[in-house]
């Protein structure tokens, strides 16, 4: 599918938008957490405030942007938001370059703005495109895609903030580069027309959620799958938004052993997100979530257990990558973060899929919206 432009080009823009999003706040968060001490934001809360920034547009618009997804075509929107991407990235060169720290925190809310439009299309489009025996490997994809981009942008955003004297212009250059090139790769993505062009946008955004919640709950196994998807991103987001703390105060790692535990985790869930297909022989196979909410639910006790013995002293030096793996006791952090996110792969794609195979297709934009409020709401 990879090959085909019915599928390749909107891959690659979704890749690089969560590539972005991730580049930009885990950089934001190294710059607050290692390099830029400000007294209203402590070091141990930047990941929790940057992270609530961004989903906030979540809670607000996400209703509003699925009814526009509803109502045009998806191929413009796309090409739209990823314009409007562009420009966020310039002000956040701006705010990297002067250290302008109330202005990268309004541009982590742009970029939550960003993602809301472009969630409920993101899903919208995919059941347009693909069969229903593509569509949990479509699915796969996406999920794998969007991980590893996960893992991507936060090992570049770390590493390069981490460079000396030139770390914030390279990180602000980078998130501009991304940018620039997502916006390409949406114009070669194809027609996806409207499934609702004579919908008439309510502009109120608590009845219009109102209104989508109850969409949802008309679809009992629709809903029940938006629920245990919003729990996965409430489990998820905890340990995306501690990992710079976690590795610091806990495991005593500088910032390059928070990258490491991202690509530890980003590799476990493209893993179990490209596996679902073969497990589930191409069709939407609902058996694999109670599966992957035990390995979550035994791997997430064992981590506590894993890391509740680990003592580091406040005045001893951070450890480095090196000597991080070169403690055994660190070896099963790894493989419980690593087995943690395989089975979160295996219990959030058959859900998606499932969502977009039994929705109706005039009113899948709106669901898939239900779900981005839901999925803001528990993280």
């Amino acid at each position: 599918m990879l090959r085909q432009r019915r599928f390749g080009p909107f891959f690659l823009t979704q890749f690089l938008g969560a590539a972005n999003d991730n580049l930009f706040k885990f950089a934001f968060t190294v710059l607050v957490t290692y390099h830029l001490q400000v007294s209203w934001l402590p070091a141990q809360m930047a990941g929790l405030v940057i992270t609530g920034l961004f989903i906030l547009p979540f809670v607000l618009l996400s209703a509003t942007a699925g009814q526009w997804a509803d109502k045009h075509d998806k191929a413009f929107i796309m090409r739209a938001v990823k314009l409007l991407e562009v420009g966020i990235m310039v002000l956040a060169g701006i705010g990297f370059w002067l250290e302008l720290v109330p202005l990268l925190l309004g541009c982590v809310f742009l970029m939550g703005l960003h993602s809301t439009l472009f969630g409920p299309v993101k899903y919208a489009y995919l059941p347009q495109h693909l069969s229903e025996r593509e569509l949990t490997g479509g699915n796969g994809m996406v999920e794998m895609g969007t991980f590893v981009a996960i893992l991507l942008g936060n090992v570049t955003g770390g590493l390069l903030m981490a460079m000396p004297d030139v770390g914030r212009q390279l990180v602000g250059a980078s998130c501009l580069g991304v940018a620039v090139l997502g916006w390409l790769s949406a114009r070669a993505i194809p027609a996806s027309p409207s499934s609702d062009p004579g919908l008439q946008i309510n502009w109120n955004p608590v009845s219009e959620t109102w209104r989508n919640l109850k969409l949802a709950a008309e679809y009992p196994s629709v809903f029940r799958s938006l629920l245990g998807i919003s729990w996965m991103w409430f489990f998820g987001a905890v340990f995306l938004a501690q990992f710079p703390s976690f590795a610091r105060d806990v495991l005593g790692g500088d910032e390059h052993v928070a990258s490491l535990l991202l690509v530890v985790f980003s590799v476990g869930i493209a893993v179990g997100s490209l596996l679902c297909e073969t497990f589930s022989h191409r069709h939407v196979e609902i058996g694999l979530v109670p599966i992957g909410a035990v390995g979550m639910t035994v791997f997430a006790f064992d981590l506590y257990l894993a890391s509740h013995g680990l003592q580091h002293g406040a005045d001893a030096a951070l450890l480095g990558v090196g000597e991080f793996i070169a403690q055994p006791a660190h070896w099963r952090v790894m493989a419980d973060l690593a087995l943690l996110a395989f089975s979160a792969g295996l219990y959030s794609v058959p859900m998606y899929a499932l969502i977009q195979l039994r929705a109706q297709p005039s009113h899948r934009a709106r669901i898939i919206a239900a779900n981005n409020i839901l999925n803001a709401l528990f993280m």
